[in-house]
């Protein structure tokens, strides 16, 4: 079957396994993290296409099937995004058909995002494609090698959530549009 052409093809999951295998097999951690997470939504991003679902559209899915009803901002800090970026995922869902968003009588200020029933249907054909992406990305491993690798991933991350905590401001992740005027500050500056 040939692939539209349209379609743009990111770097294969083969040529980010080569460059660990061939160019960089001592590489640090955080790389390693980083590639297998990217190999993980790709292979993802390649069953959800069937539904017209990106991995961006399927982030914010989870949520609302878990707890629906949530505002714009609270999506956006759930899923770990700035608010342009869920402004325009909730615009293509909605054209999908999968959300409605809605004021609630006792609040006519903030608008609410709520999964309609196409929406909510599609956890029971979405999360088993999910779920089998996780069966591939395991075959092979031990299960209490999976446990280990669960219980290390979780520490680092408990790790850098406390470093996080203790960071100054300095440290916070300013928005593409924050960074874009400091550099263009500096760039003024300049003699």
């Amino acid at each position: 079957m040939a692939r539209p052409k349209n379609l743009i093809d990111p770097i294969s999951t083969q040529t980010i396994l080569q460059h660990w295998q061939e160019a960089v097999p001592n590489d640090r951690l955080a790389h390693l993290v980083k590639d297998a997470s990217r190999a993980l939504v790709r292979a993802l991003q390649m069953q959800l296409t069937r539904y017209s679902v990106s991995f961006g559209h399927w982030s914010f899915l989870r949520i609302l099937w878990e707890r629906d009803g949530l505002t714009q901002r609270e999506l956006s800090r759930e899923a770990g995004v700035m608010e342009p970026t869920t402004f325009a995922a909730l615009n293509a869902l909605e054209a999908l058909g999968y959300i409605v968003r809605r004021q609630k009588p006792d609040n006519k200020r903030k608008v609410y995002i709520f999964l309609t029933p196409k929406g909510r249907g599609l956890k029971r054909k979405l999360v088993p494609l999910a779920e089998r992406v996780n069966e591939v990305a395991v075959r092979g491993i031990p299960a209490r090698d999976i446990a280990v690798m669960r219980q290390a991933l979780l520490t680092m991350i408990e790790n850098l959530a406390q470093d996080e905590a203790v960071a100054d401001n300095d440290r916070r992740i300013p928005s593409t549009r924050e960074l874009g005027r400091r550099v263009s500050a500096k760039a003024v500056r300049k003699p």
